[in-house]
C-alpha cells in the first residue's frame, strides 16, 4: 500500500500478545502507526528495501528499534508525539523482531521477503 494522503494506512488496534493485525505489502512506501502504546500493524510483511514510515501518535514519546538477532537493522530513534521517520527494511530476507526502545513490552515483527 502507498503512503500518500489519500491512502488509507493499515492499523492494529488489537494489544502486542493477543490476535494482531497483519500487513503485507508489495515494494513501495508503507506506513507503520504508533498508538495507545502498540504499534499498528504489530506484523508488517515487506520487500526487500521497502521504505517504512512510522508515525507516533502517542502523547508518550516511542521508537521503533530492531532487537535481537537482528539489532541494529534498523532504528527510528526517539519519535515524539506528532513526529516521523522513515526506515529502509533489510534487504536479506528473514523476521525481523523489533520493540520501542522506551516501552520494551510494546513489541512486533518485520517480515521481509
Amino acid at each position: 500500500m502507498a503512503s500518500s494522503p489519500a491512502a488509507s494506512s493499515p492499523v492494529a488496534s488489537s494489544p502486542v500478545g493477543s490476535s494482531q493485525a497483519t500487513s503485507s505489502t508489495p515494494a513501495g512506501a508503507v506506513t507503520v502507526t504508533i498508538k495507545d502504546f502498540k504499534f499498528g500493524p504489530a506484523t508488517l510483511t515487506v520487500a526487500p528495501g521497502t521504505a517504512i514510515t512510522v508515525t507516533n501518535q502517542d502523547s508518550a514519546g516511542h521508537t521503533l528499534t530492531a532487537i535481537a538477532p537482528h539489532a541494529g537493522a534498523f532504528d527510528t530513534g526517539l519519535l515524539e508525539q506528532g513526529k516521523s521517520a522513515t526506515i529502509t527494511a533489510p534487504t536479506a530476507p528473514g523476521s525481523y523482531p523489533f520493540h520501542c526502545d522506551v516501552h520494551p513490552t510494546m513489541t512486533g515483527t518485520l517480515v521481509v521477503q
